[in-house]
């Protein structure tokens, strides 16, 4: 296994450090391979995006709505989120306590249209309902059981 001066036949010594191809504790030294360390790096990553390390805003890996944060409208029992894409709005009701089942809605209007809605009885949230607004002002509302909101026409 070993050649005079401690290195293996392969040349891992240079790789492994002054203990050859065992460690310091007589395990054999396993190689890193670009394959391993990109694996690793895009796991990190991964890990990091769905925690939310990177900046993403609270609700938005629970909402399901796609696009940018535009406007966070709190009221006693819930938040209502609202998200925007270049072309689409989207919003979603979150209660204050999520777990236990409650009436919940959502809707969003765009100026000219018809509101779409989510109603019901649910655990964590309401929604997400989505128009397409390119050009156009929306109307979010939003409530969890007495607490209520209403924007007015946002996203102009």
């Amino acid at each position: 296994m070993f050649s005079s001066g401690g290195r293996t036949r392969s040349g891992e010594g240079a790789r492994t450090g002054a203990t050859g191809a065992t460690g310091a504790t007589g395990v054999p030294a396993r190689r890193t391979t670009a394959r391993a360390v990109r694996a690793a790096g895009v796991a990190v990553t991964g890990a990091a995006v769905l925690l939310g390390v990177l900046g993403a805003a609270p609700a938005q890996a629970a909402s399901g709505c796609a696009g940018r944060l535009m406007k966070a409208l709190p009221f006693s029992t819930g938040t209502t989120y609202v998200y925007k894409t270049r072309t689409h709005a989207c919003a979603v009701t979150i209660p204050r306590r999520p777990g236990s089942r409650q009436q919940m809605s959502v809707s969003i209007q765009p100026r000219g249209g018809v509101p779409v809605a989510d109603s019901g009885r649910f655990t964590r949230l309401a929604g997400p309902v989505t128009v397409y607004a390119l050009t156009r002002c929306v109307y979010v509302r939003g409530a969890v059981g007495a607490g209520s909101v209403a924007s007015g026409w946002i996203l102009c």
